[in-house]
This record gives C-alpha cells, sequence and structure tokens, in this order.
C-alpha cells in the first residue's frame, strides 16, 4: 500500500526554496493557509495535485510516496 509521504514534500519544497504561497498558486488555491493544510495532512492532497507537486518539487512522481508493508 502506497500513502503520500507529506514529509517529503514539506522537505522537498524547502530544500528547493518554494514558499507556502507559490506552492498554493501552483495548486490552484487562494492562499498558503489552504495548502498548508494540505501538507499538514488536515486534507488529502487529489490525484490531480500529484503530478503538479512533483514537477513543481522537481522530482519524480514515485518520490511523493513512502511504501507501506502490511504484516498479517
Amino acid at each position: 500500500m502506497n500513502k503520500v509521504n507529506l514529509g517529503f514534500i514539506a522537505r522537498r519544497r524547502l530544500e528547493t526554496g518554494i514558499t507556502l504561497q507559490d506552492m498554493a498558486e501552483s495548486l490552484g488555491f487562494k492562499n498558503a493557509s489552504t495548502y498548508l493544510k494540505y501538507e499538514k495532512g488536515e486534507y488529502d492532497f487529489k490525484a490531480n495535485h500529484l503530478p503538479v507537486l512533483a514537477r513543481k518539487l522537481k522530482c519524480e512522481l514515485r518520490d511523493l510516496f513512502q511504501c507501506l508493508i502490511l504484516l498479517i
């Protein structure tokens, strides 16, 4: 099972020097506080957000995910 890696997204945004407002505008949000709720996990990123995030963060789409192994 794959889950969006919010820690990676936040770290990568800071590494690349992209502001919250810049990320918000890239995803079509009006303000930084809305984007921050996604980055902190209060809202879930939608499928159409992921390619935009990858381009903006200059990473591969697969980098946005963490692999979870379920042990039964």
